[in-house]
């Protein structure tokens, strides 16, 4: 008399854990965009190899994407331990001026080690900029929108000095093969942000680190009471969020063998919060999804090829992705759901799918 339930009842809790998947919503987010281009395009998803690479939408759009993926996996942590960073803008337009004005002064600016010492020097810059940014927040307890916003009102300025108001171009073929190159047929960026997402994962889901990251973020009180030291974390991952835009900037000025202070970089720190949130991360700290992260990066990527194939004026795409966001935010909220659940019931007499439980309890099922 109870087996019978008890087999249909696992079977439903696989299904609403299964949709309760917070990878679930941007993928179908993700994927309803790419067919909305094939049904446009026919050959959207068509990869052709031509001299060595791979050319198509798809994998411009994992090239294109790199940048804001990376930028978006250190925006996860700090928004996980409840912060924010506004300075990546700036550090993506700092790090591609320091290492193109380097290149570009060099005696010999076509060399490997040239290359090696232009990319050293912006990570050892970002990595500067971003323990001032955690030390501003965990040593000093400033507000981390306001101690980031003053890095991201400067850091462009200091971008445009480094630059001297001007587009430094260089030509550099191993400066050129970061952004643009590609190794075993695909882009390099792509395999270095797959490298970077991939060490990041093992050392955040294989180690301690991410349980201490999201207790600092979820309960602050309770992780200081249990002897955690809150003041490292918050300083490692501002620190780390710098490098990851860092070496987005590298990818984007060796993209287009140029460096441009005032543009490169710009409001990239609004797509990357959009990709975190999008991903499943909320704004209030503790749990985090690095693979919902990089779902909701190429979302955006993907929404901004959209509009570029589609051909709607570029101005608009703004408008586009918070649209987008909007339904991917909405579909992953347990209240909103509920909400269309019951009133769907509500439309069913005697359907039992919400007859006396509560959001909360809904929620607990899924």
């Amino acid at each position: 008399m109870t087996h019978q339930p008890a087999t249909s009842g696992a079977g439903g809790g696989t299904g609403r854990r299964t949709a309760g998947h917070r990878l679930l919503w941007p993928a179908l987010v993700l994927l309803a965009l790419l067919l909305g281009n094939l049904a446009f395009h026919h050959d959207f998803f068509s990869v052709r190899v031509r001299d060595g690479h791979l050319y198509g939408s798809l994998v411009d759009i994992l090239r294109f994407g790199a940048p804001l993926v990376l930028v978006a996996l250190g925006m996860t942590l700090v928004i996980a331990t409840r912060g924010i960073d506004l300075s990546v803008g700036s550090t993506v337009a700092i790090a591609g001026a320091l290492a193109c004005g380097y290149i570009s002064t060099a005696a010999r600016p076509g060399s490997v080690a040239t290359t090696l010492t232009a990319v050293g020097l912006a990570l050892g810059v970002a990595l500067l900029l971003g323990l001032a940014n955690g030390l501003l927040v965990s040593g000093l307890g400033v507000q981390p929108i306001v101690a980031t916003l003053i890095l991201m009102v400067a850091g462009r300025g200091v971008a445009q000095l480094i630059t001297d108001g001007q587009i430094v171009t260089v030509t550099s073929a191993p400066y050129k093969m970061i952004g643009g190159g590609s190794w075993l047929l695909l882009p390099f960026a792509v395999l270095l942000a797959a490298v970077l997402v991939a060490l990041t994962a093992f050392a955040t889901r294989r180690s301690a680190l991410g349980l201490l990251i999201e207790s600092v973020g979820g309960n602050p009180a309770a992780s200081r009471l249990v002897g955690i030291r809150a003041g490292g974390l918050l300083a490692l991952v501002y620190v780390f969020s710098a490098l990851c835009a860092a070496v987005a900037g590298l990818m984007i000025s060796s993209n287009v063998s140029s460096a441009d202070g005032n543009n490169a970089g710009l409001w990239i720190e609004l797509d990357a919060v959009l990709a975190v949130v999008a991903g499943g991360t909320t704004l209030t700290g503790g749990r985090f999804s690095l693979g919902g992260t990089v779902l909701g990066a190429l979302i955006i990527q993907t929404l901004s090829t959209t509009v570029y194939t589609l051909g709607v004026p570029p101005e608009t795409t703004l408008v586009f992705k918070a649209f987008v966001v909007v339904i991917v935010c909405l579909v992953q909220s347990p209240v909103f759901r509920a909400k269309v659940v019951r009133r769907r019931g509500a439309a069913t007499p005697g359907s039992p799918v919400t007859a006396g439980t509560t959001p909360q309890e809904q929620e607990a099922g899924a």
